[in-house]
């Protein structure tokens, strides 16, 4: 399901080394849950024509594989801009209702009798 250059380097591993490369074999399986499978397949197609038939460098050619797709991706997309704040908003109120607002607040709480010396 990874891709033909898997199978193949699969099959190669099995029959090379039989059930002791059956672990070989599984790793190189069990990375398909983390890495795209067209990467992973042509990490296998690569390790195939160095003659490598090893899960280690099957893995380190993946992520190179991966480490290369992000930096291009990176390098394609533009840097995102910031964001500027604004000031001037239709949900945004203007500071003189605020003021008002802190102004009432706290002439409220003057004239309010305090609790602290009320006995209950």
């Amino acid at each position: 399901m990874i891709g033909p250059h898997a199978a193949q380097l699969c099959e190669r591993l099995f029959a090379l080394e039989g059930r002791v490369g059956q672990r070989k074999l599984w790793g190189i399986v069990n990375l398909a849950k983390r890495y795209p499978n067209h990467l992973l397949d042509a990490a296998c197609a690569a390790a195939i024509e160095q003659g490598v038939y090893s899960y280690r460098h099957v893995k380190a050619l993946t992520e190179r594989r991966v480490a290369e797709a992000l930096a291009t991706l990176q390098a394609d997309s533009p840097a995102p801009s910031p964001s500027a704040l604004t000031q001037a908003h239709t949900l945004i109120r203007d500071t003189d209702e605020y003021g008002d607002l802190f102004t009432q607040i706290a002439s409220a709480a003057a004239t309010t009798p305090s609790l602290e010396g009320s006995q209950p």
